[in-house]
């Protein structure tokens, strides 16, 4: 096929998804000429399974994006159709916002912000090959014959990349929702020497809204106060839709252990790893033989359709068996079907074999984002977008690269997972993972990471204006609040009503917030002199109040972590010369090249012991020089 030349870029994006989006976006703010591949323009920002923003810990990971200068925030703030604070009867450490989305107007809208960055371009075109000269990516061929030429590629293929959709006995060459797959870079990809896997993810069917009985279902109602997931919105005011709760049963179950041998699943035509806690409903069913009923959530996929998403019911089972199993649920017995449920299975890359920058330790200036880096979910795929297209233009500028630690974000727990431990299945953020999660709260996301994100270029002036409002009223209005005393004559009547103890000297307004039953706004009866807060101001301020015990025990625990992370290793660090370290731990270090002693001493097979050696060597090593 001939090839020829059709432009140069700084930097090329191949896919349009939400780490497509993301880096595109951060590549063209920070100032580079960036061009973004789709093989449909209809796929960008696409969500083809739920519909939804945030969640448990996914809801950090998008207020993090946001205070980084990111767009998904922006954009399911514009485009939510109900919002929901999970997680309230908790600590604030888990408290994750979560917006159901109208997912057409949720493509359109970030798609239009993308034909409007002056220095990004999107394209529609399918990349069958990358350049390499000379161990470097410098280009990205096209299925017709033309050539990009960039400094910097980086990949976000999604679900794409060699895509195969299973439905009982029928299995055939996709991508997710019936586009195209991406076969051919596959292929080149394993040929360059890149450790590929397989990997498998599922959707549920959709259904038509007119055939559901929704008096035998438990409505579910958005929350009454709306939060917005972007740091540049205070107050969001919009009519939300209802979802709805029901629950598969016993006949339900037993239909579908009738039908064990027709799943694609349990019939051995699925290689690729499923995730773990987002099981099909075969896998439910198989795996809990002792639960009576599985929760369905049925939520309406937007505003102008009448496709409802069953969520907790992805399935490779063959349609007449969907069928069967759903009109066994109570609100579904009439259900029409408008799009089977599927099993999908993709090639991903073993993402130990990235820096902790997500560039590719094989190929120089090939970044990896997204389910490419074998992580599962729209927010995970954005978070990664973002760095790559961060980590990208620093180094193309010749600056340090942009690392978050475990410590500063629910990004650096992601990307410190995925580089250091590696996963076996497809990745999903949880608060369980992160360590020091009261610190890495979503209300104080902006106040830990806006100063990176204008230190690198990306948070503009009005973002940044807004961050140091925000920092600046936080610690005037403590202040503040530490030096307001009150009398017992004016506190208790109030702390009575509340049904807390009553004081029996003079306190401090700070000392009365620190009380469980006490909130900002209660104070407010006996506060004459409280300024006016926006929503993320008191917020963010009250839980530091309130927790600052345990905050304060955080913080220690993230100064021995530091301590660790502060050791650097040199990457010419030849393992195998180290005496005392075991051959497992040479060969891991040698393999993975750690940044640091902290790095080094959560991968896989390197002990406390072997660290100990490593850190006695690193002070020989100094007292030499």
């Amino acid at each position: 096929m001939e090839r020829f030349l059709m432009g140069e870029y700084d930097i090329i994006v191949v896919g349009a998804g939400h780490a497509g989006c993301e880096a595109g976006l951060a590549a063209a703010r920070m100032g580079k000429k960036t061009l973004m591949l789709s093989i449909n323009l209809e796929a960008v920002a696409m969500m083809p399974c739920n519909p939804s923003i945030g969640g448990t810990g996914k809801g950090h990971l998008v207020r993090e994006i946001d205070a980084l200068g990111g767009e998904m925030g922006i954009n399911i703030d514009k485009t939510f159709i109900q919002s929901r604070m999970l997680n309230t009867a908790k600590g604030p450490a888990v408290h994750s916002l979560r917006a159901q989305a109208d997912k057409t107007r949720y493509h359109l809208e970030m798609k239009k912000t993308i034909e409007r960055e002056p220095l990004l371009e999107m394209k529609q075109g399918e990349a069958i090959d990358l350049i390499i000269e000379d161990g470097k990516a410098c280009g990205v061929v096209l299925r017709t014959g033309a050539v990009y030429r960039c400094q910097a590629v980086i990949l976000a293929t999604g679900t794409f990349l060699a895509g195969k959709i299973f439905i009982g006995d029928s299995v055939f060459d996709s991508g997710p929702n019936g586009l195209a797959p991406s076969m051919e870079l596959a292929e080149r990809l394993r040929d360059y020497g890149l450790p590929m896997r397989r990997f498998k993810t599922g959707t549920p069917a959709r259904a038509l809204a007119s055939s559901l009985d929704y008096d035998k279902m438990i409505p579910q109602d958005g929350d009454e106060e709306i939060v917005p997931f972007s740091f540049m919105n205070d107050d969001l005011q919009k009519d939300q839709i209802k979802c709805w709760l029901t629950y598969t049963n016993e006949r339900t179950h037993e239909i579908i252990r009738e039908n064990f041998h027709r799943s694609a699943l349990f019939g051995g035509k699925i290689e690729g790893v499923g995730p773990r806690y987002c099981p099909s409903i075969e896998d439910k069913v198989n795996r809990f033989a002792d639960r009576k009923r599985h929760q369905l959530f049925i939520e309406p996929e937007g505003l102008d359709t009448e496709e409802m998403y069953i969520q907790g019911m992805s399935s490779s089972l063959p349609e007449d068996v969907q069928q069967a199993f759903y009109e066994t649920i109570e609100g579904l017995e009439n259900l029409k079907i408008v799009r089977p449920a599927y099993a999908i299975e993709y090639d991903c890359i073993d993402p130990l074999n990235l820096k902790a920058t997500l560039e590719n330790r094989t190929i120089e200036n090939l970044y990896c984002s997204g389910q490419f880096n074998g992580s599962s979910g729209y927010e995970e795929a954005a978070a990664q977008g973002l760095m790559a297209g961060i980590n990208a233009v620093l180094k193309l500028d010749g600056r340090e690269p942009f690392i978050l630690d475990r410590s500063q974000a629910y990004i650096g727990v992601l990307l410190d997972d995925l580089v250091t431990k590696g996963t076996n299945e497809p990745y999903r953020i949880m608060t369980s993972r992160a360590e020091y999660r009261l610190m890495l709260r979503q209300d104080n996301a902006d106040l830990r990471l806006t100063q990176f994100g204008y230190d690198v270029g990306l948070v503009k002036e009005d973002r940044y204006k807004r961050f140091l409002e925000k920092k600046e009223a936080v610690e005037k209005e403590t202040d503040r609040l530490r030096r307001t005393i009150v009398s017992p004559g004016t506190a208790n009547p109030l702390l009575e009503n509340l049904g807390t103890a009553p004081i029996k000297s003079a306190q401090s307004l700070y000392e009365l917030l620190r009380r469980p039953e006490v909130t900002y706004d209660n104070i407010a009866a006996i506060d004459s002199e409280r300024p006016a807060l926006s929503r993320h101001q008191k917020t963010s301020m009250e839980v530091e109040i309130k927790y600052g015990g345990y905050i304060q025990k955080q913080l220690a625990q993230i100064e021995k972590f530091k301590r660790l992370e502060e050791k650097k290793l040199s990457s010419s660090i030849d393992y195998s010369e180290i005496d005392g370290l075991r051959i497992e731990a040479q060969q891991k270090l040698n393999a993975l090249k750690p940044v640091s002693v902290g790095q080094a001493s959560r991968i896989s097979g390197v002990s406390p012991a072997d660290i100990n050696v490593l850190l006695i060597h690193l002070e020989k090593k100094r007292r030499t020089r």
